[in-house]
């Protein structure tokens, strides 16, 4: 594959200054994660000013369910594209196309499954997660149509993991900023001028994802035929769809698990009532804004060690993780300060709420949580890293370790400690988890060498 011209906004993570090249590619991804969180902050702000806490509870209720769906799609996505970013870093074009083809049929495939099991499961789960009876039909009616579409979440993630694969994080984040300015047009428009409540927020994601989908896959079309196969590419090969499968299903099972221990935590927080309900809605809105700036270098750092993988250069790897680790330590004492002095009047601007409860316990979360944003960060970055030189099991086990905390917590802490003990659930789990996964990194041969190689 010929290492020459790039298009617009494409990064070369194989050469140069490392921390020029996390940050380049990273802002674009912070960015969009933003945008991207605008769907969902943007369904909060106009529900809860526009249709009160109640809805905002529905809202809120099936937030986890949502992260649950949202969570797969993205893992798939990122998964694939990691297989994408080694078969790049490798320069080995054939290999990287028959990798693109191997993604979209495993898209495909995924889409009809989850779509199915989504459609006719997300009811009983409302019930099993002891929703509110008063607010459970609401809250059915926006998560059935996100389950009924996604196919275009998954399709989104994965134009969009497949050209970060090859180094492009700008272009996303043009087609996301086009399409997140729709989604809340749609939402002011379906909620307050058509009164389609919920559901008026659930069609104008699903539309405005389906507008970033096409803004996509005309431009990959146009502009970087690297990623467009041809018939032979969707020639099924074993050696190479098993990694795609097992890459991809790894990192989609991890976010399932995680979510899935989210689920179980929301049946303890629907346990506290609806304005407890609508704060922690409101301040898990505000965590995943904070949350953006690891997340998108915990992308930048899983791009760059898959490329650098498949060019075998452990040196750099390891340069990355250390630059990774001080980032998040720097930017988590600055999300702290900020957190402490605005947190009650971003929850109060978020939820429209003048309720105590509700401004009181989300506050208390966020200012919380804030100096804990290191101990993620580390933990994502590690994570990712573990992602990047092939190893799919770890990950899945720190996932499991976070489920099985979250069990605990909703069986024995917060039946005693009420919402207290919602609030230090995550904080506690992330420190064993970041534990288990930086020793499994730097036990790891391929990490063991890279220092070796450093001497």
């Amino acid at each position: 594959m010929e290492a020459t011209k790039k298009s617009f906004g494409e990064v070369d993570f194989l050469q140069g200054s490392i921390l020029k090249a996390l940050v380049i590619f990273s802002i674009p991804i912070l960015v969009s994660n933003i945008f991207q969180q605008c769907y969902n902050t943007a369904d909060t702000m106009i529900v809860g000013n526009f249709l009160g806490d109640n809805s905002l509870a529905a809202i809120g209720s099936c937030t986890a369910i949502y992260d649950l769906l949202i969570g797969f799609a993205m893992g798939i996505g990122n998964g694939l594209s990691i297989v994408t970013s080694r078969s790049y870093g490798s320069r080995d074009e054939e290999l990287l196309k028959k990798s693109v083809a191997g993604s979209i049929v495993i898209w495909l495939v995924c889409s009809v499954i989850i779509t199915m099991i989504a459609v006719f499961g997300t009811y009983p789960l409302l019930q099993l997660l002891n929703t509110p009876i008063d607010i459970i039909d609401e809250a059915y009616g926006y998560i059935f149509i996100i389950s009924l579409f996604i196919g275009v979440m998954f399709a989104y993630n994965l134009c969009a993991g497949m050209m970060r694969a090859i180094g492009n994080s700008v272009m996303p984040l043009v087609f996301l900023v086009v399409s997140s300015i729709v989604n809340i047009g749609l939402d002011i428009l379906f909620i307050t001028k058509l009164n389609m409540g919920i559901a008026g927020a659930a069609w104008a994601t699903v539309i405005a994802q389906g507008i970033s989908v096409l803004l996509c896959i005309i431009y990959v079309l146009k502009n970087t035929p690297v990623l467009v196969p041809e018939k032979r590419h969707f020639r099924i090969e074993k050696e190479l769809y098993m990694e795609l499968l097992g890459q991809g299903m790894s990192m989609g099972f991890m976010s399932c698990i995680v979510s899935a221990g989210s689920v179980i935590l929301q049946y303890g927080i629907n346990g506290l009532g609806k304005l407890v309900i609508a704060g922690h809605t409101t301040a898990r809105k505000l965590y995943m804004f904070f949350n953006m700036p690891f997340m998108s270098m915990a992308v930048a750092c899983s791009t760059f060690v898959g490329q650098n993988r498949g060019a075998n250069q452990p040196k750099r790897i390891r340069k990355c993780l250390k630059i990774c680790y001080l980032y998040d330590i720097v930017m988590a004492a600055i999300i702290t300060v900020l957190i402490y002095f605005v947190a009650p009047s971003l929850v109060k601007f978020v939820s429209g709420s003048n309720s105590t409860v509700v401004l009181s316990n989300g506050a208390m979360y966020l200012r919380v949580v804030g100096p804990f944003y290191a101990v993620l960060g580390v933990l994502i970055q590690s994570r990712n890293a573990l992602q990047g030189i092939g190893k799919k099991i770890v990950p899945l086990i720190s996932s499991v370790i976070e489920f099985v905390g979250k069990v605990i917590f909703v069986l024995v802490f917060i039946p005693k400690f009420q919402y207290m003990a919602v609030v230090f659930c995550e904080p506690v789990i992330w420190c064993v988890m970041t534990i288990q996964l930086l020793y499994s990194l730097y036990s790891n041969a391929y990490m063991k060498e890279a220092k070796n190689s450093l001497v």
